[in-house]
Formats: C-alpha cells, structure tokens, sequence
C-alpha cells in the first residue's frame, strides 16, 4: 500500500488573534517613583498583597509616569482597534501589587474594564512570568504533541522591571510564584472606552 504523502501547509491565518503587547518605559524609575510605589498601605489579596490605593496614578508623584502610562494606552488601542475618531481610553482605576517569595497573583480578569495593563516596578526577567489562559469550551479535547499558540490552552511570558504589558480585560492571566529571595511589585491599571460608540442607524449608539 502506497504510503499517505505528507502535504506542507503553504500558508496558515491566524484569524480573530488576542493582542497582548509589551512596552519599555526606557528609563530606571526614580527615587521619588520607587518611594511611593513601594511604600503604600496595603492589604491582603488572593495570594499577595495589594495597595488600599486604587488610584494612584492621579498623584502628581506619578506625573511621569501617568504619561508614559497615557500614551501606551493610545498607542495600543489605536493600533489594535483602530477606532473613530472621538472615541479614547481613560484609565478608571489604578492600584501596586506587592508578591513575596513564594507568594503569587491569583486567576483571574477585570470586570467592567476594556484594555488592562501592567507596569513592572520590581520583576526579575530570567524567573518572573505572567500567564494567560484561554477560557473558551472544548467540545473535544485532543493530547497535545507539542503545544503552541494554537492549541495551548495557556501561555506565559517573561517579564522585566520597566515593562508594561496590556491586553484586553477579559483576557484571564495569574502570575505563578516568586522564585528565589525578591519581592515582585507590579502596578496594574483599568480603562473604559470615551465618546460616542456604537451606531445610531444599527440601534448601538452609546455616549460613554
């Protein structure tokens, strides 16, 4: 029996993707920045801590960096949703996540938000990770040879201090645990769409 020849894909598209992107502050923080971020009350959170201060990015300690902050939003949401004119993103809320060695930041994703971020304070690139899952039913499960973007039903990247990470809210992630003797920080934030969205003739129009 002949054996069943092998065909090569010649193209494949990866239709309807999940944009998660990566910006670099370029610069170490200042002492004034590290002195606030680092010092903040906190309070008890699934697997870590967190600051009582959920909106932090309003202080004027955090001028620079409320800018750097700003602009990556626009960038994003320019880039991956291209929308009209009119409409942007504000950031609603903004809080520091302070992980101890062998503490982690729990499962989960950000109601009543559209595009969430994540600027690293303190992470260690060859050991610190965040990892994304995909939600989505499997009406059937297959073993897995070897996992990619494809058919992976999570997937981590490595993260480094002065990096911000956004991706949209709905988009369930964790951090696994602090490997070895330092204190992970992280501040993460949340938009919500601005302007007129929707259509008026296909009964969606909405001022936000």
């Amino acid at each position: 029996m002949d054996r069943i020849r092998e065909h090569i894909i010649l193209i494949t598209h990866n239709l309807f993707p999940t944009s998660v992107s990566f910006f670099e502050l370029g610069r170490e923080f200042s002492d004034e920045e590290n002195n606030f971020l680092l010092n903040l009350e906190q309070k008890n959170n699934d697997g870590n801590t967190t600051s009582k201060e959920r909106k932090l990015l309003g202080d004027n300690k955090m001028a620079s960096l409320r800018e750097f902050v700003d602009s990556s939003v626009a960038s994003y949401f320019k880039e991956i949703y291209s929308p009209r004119q009119g409409i942007s993103l504000r950031i609603t809320q903004s809080w520091v996540n302070y992980t101890a060695p062998g503490q982690w930041h729990h499962k989960h994703a950000h109601p009543n938000s559209f595009v969430s971020g994540v600027l690293y304070i303190k992470a260690n690139k060859e050991t610190d990770r965040i990892q994304f899952f995909k939600e989505s039913y499997q009406q059937i499960k297959l073993p897995i040879n070897q996992f990619n973007m494809s058919n992976s039903e999570s997937w981590w990247l490595p993260i480094g201090t002065g990096q911000l990470i956004m991706f949209p809210s709905s988009l369930t992630h964790m951090v696994p645990a602090v490997q070895g003797d330092d204190q992970r920080v992280s501040m993460s934030f949340n938009t919500f769409p601005v302007g007129y969205v929707g259509s008026d003739d296909d009964l969606t129009g909405l001022r936000l």
